[in-house]
């Protein structure tokens, strides 16, 4: 059973993450060039992608934390870190960069001043932050210090 837990936590990372950190990178780039309805639809389709993945992403700390439970290594350190990186990122995306989408969406389709280069600098920051945190926290479950689990 924890071969099949741990395979769909992998599983789900892949799927539900990936698609997000792809979609968040390139939404900034995208809503600087976005000009016109086929533009501003461009960058719609990025947003919607990361709202619809990052809902799907919850599915990757449960797997995980089952997982962890399965194997006996839950209160490790790594996991811990691993954790608490995880929440980190979660946060990020949650109440930074999907809010920070949506209102750059709103300016692009009218509803407020035209966009400069600077206000997509900033999402884009923070895009990158929230990669880093998700590479770190692969780079922990891979090599998992001090883990003895043998999976």
């Amino acid at each position: 059973m924890t071969k099949v837990l741990l395979a769909l936590h992998v599983v789900a990372a892949i799927v539900a993450i990936g698609p997000v950190t792809v979609a968040a990178s390139m939404f900034p780039p995208a809503a600087r060039r976005a000009d016109g309805e086929s533009g501003v639809g461009q960058v719609a389709l990025l947003h919607r992608i990361c709202r619809v993945y990052a809902a799907t992403g919850i599915a990757v700390p449960l797997f995980g934390l089952a997982t962890a439970l399965a194997l006996g290594v839950l209160a490790d350190t790594w996991v811990v870190f691993s954790i608490a990186l995880t929440a980190a990122a979660a946060g990020v995306l949650g109440l930074m960069i999907l809010p920070g989408q949506a209102e750059l969406l709103a300016r692009l389709r009218g509803a407020g001043p035209v966009l400069v280069r600077a206000d997509t600098a900033q999402l884009a920051m923070l895009t990158g932050v929230f990669n880093l945190l998700w590479v770190v926290v692969t780079v922990l479950m891979i090599v998992r210090p001090g883990s003895t689990t043998g999976v």
